[in-house]
């Protein structure tokens, strides 16, 4: 289903839980093989595999959704590109409605996975700017890891630029790490911007605008997988 372009493995996992899925006309469960002979449908819709795979880097601006569809009809980070690019594509990871930044929109699922998940150990960059000065000893407390309402984060390293400006860089970025951990210590954002992912970063992309992946930018995810996965052995 990944890479037929539904969506992230995630995603379509969730999708196989709410019975959506169905194996030549039959319901079918998470772990299921297929080959290309069978008929897979989601939503009694038939999945091809994807010939083309696009990976796109955009520049989301502040309130923008990393969704294909708003009932409060919010501006969706789709908009920024689906006049131009008519494949189906999905978001890797997000941004919230407030943050801005750089972020990944594909049709290949693999790539999504290694680009999302916590073991591939890609490094998330961000631009945190406060109204007040930021203490470096939240930021040491937030790098030795700290948990909120039982959860836990932790800081990969930090670099002021200015006594309210600071780059922190993440491994895994969980759902508003950044907001909850400034709430956690009353830090009062203005803007989180996110400047990189792994190796590609967001200075030649303008807000709101994007630009395709280069294959050198694309291999770059897939051999840091492999070589994460070397050094579990």
């Amino acid at each position: 289903m990944a890479r037929c372009g539904v969506g992230s493995r995630r995603y379509c996992e969730n999708l196989i839980s709410q019975n959506r899925v169905r194996v030549n006309g039959q319901a079918t469960e998470l772990g299921c093989k297929v080959t290309l002979k069978d008929r897979v449908t989601l939503d009694e819709k038939p999945l091809t595999i994807i010939r083309e795979k696009i990976y796109i880097a955009i520049n989301k601006p502040r309130k923008y959704l990393c969704s294909n569809f708003d009932r409060q009809g919010r501006p969706l980070v789709s908009e920024l590109y689906n006049k131009i690019i008519s494949t189906r594509l999905f978001h890797v990871g997000r941004l919230d409605f407030l943050s801005s930044g750089l972020i990944f929109y594909t049709n290949d699922g693999d790539f999504a996975k290694i680009v999302s998940h916590p073991s591939s150990g890609i490094e998330k960059e961000y631009l945190l700017e406060t109204r007040e000065a930021i203490p470096e000893s939240v930021l040491l407390k937030y790098s030795r890891g700290i948990k909120i309402e039982g959860e836990r984060f932790c800081l990969k390293k930090y670099v002021y630029k200015t006594p309210k400006k600071v780059l922190l860089t993440l491994e895994e970025g969980k759902n508003r790490e950044i907001r909850r951990v400034c709430s956690h210590f009353n830090v009062v954002i203005r803007r989180i911007h996110r400047v990189r992912i792994g190796c590609v970063s967001i200075e030649d992309i303008p807000a709101g605008a994007y630009r395709h992946l280069i294959p050198k930018e694309v291999q770059w995810f897939f051999l840091n997988s492999i070589v994460k996965e070397q050094a579990t052995w």
